[in-house]
């Protein structure tokens, strides 16, 4: 009669994100984007009018948008050393990265994203 052995079985490796990255449910990397505007003005507006048309194409389902008016929270500014308007920063996953102006140019948004 053979005797059953045992065959050890080896642990599915989870998979971890480096520092400063955010997984979200599914495992994917989720993109934490903060736009720093002015008010209402046009470059603004068209910034924020972009940034969540390119937002909703490419990352939808694994970003954070958090619109920041100076004018009504002028501290953050001066934490974030923001010295231009608009700017989009980055700030997950790192490296952060910064693109100042109305974010037209969808290919050197998706660059800064690192989506390209």
């Amino acid at each position: 009669m053979m005797s059953k052995k045992s065959i050890p079985r080896k642990k599915p490796k989870k998979k971890t994100l480096k520092k400063g990255r955010v997984a979200n449910g599914n495992g994917a990397e989720k993109y934490i984007l903060w736009l720093f505007v002015t008010g209402i003005l046009p470059n603004s507006a068209l910034a924020i009018l972009n940034i969540k048309a390119i937002c909703e194409k490419y990352l939808k389902g694994r970003y954070e948008l958090e619109i920041i008016d100076i004018y009504q929270q002028p501290s953050m500014a001066l934490t974030e050393e923001i010295i231009a308007i608009p700017v989009l920063i980055k700030k997950s996953p790192l490296p952060e990265e910064r693109l100042i102006g109305d974010l037209s140019n969808i290919e050197m948004v998706l660059k800064v994203l690192n989506l390209v």
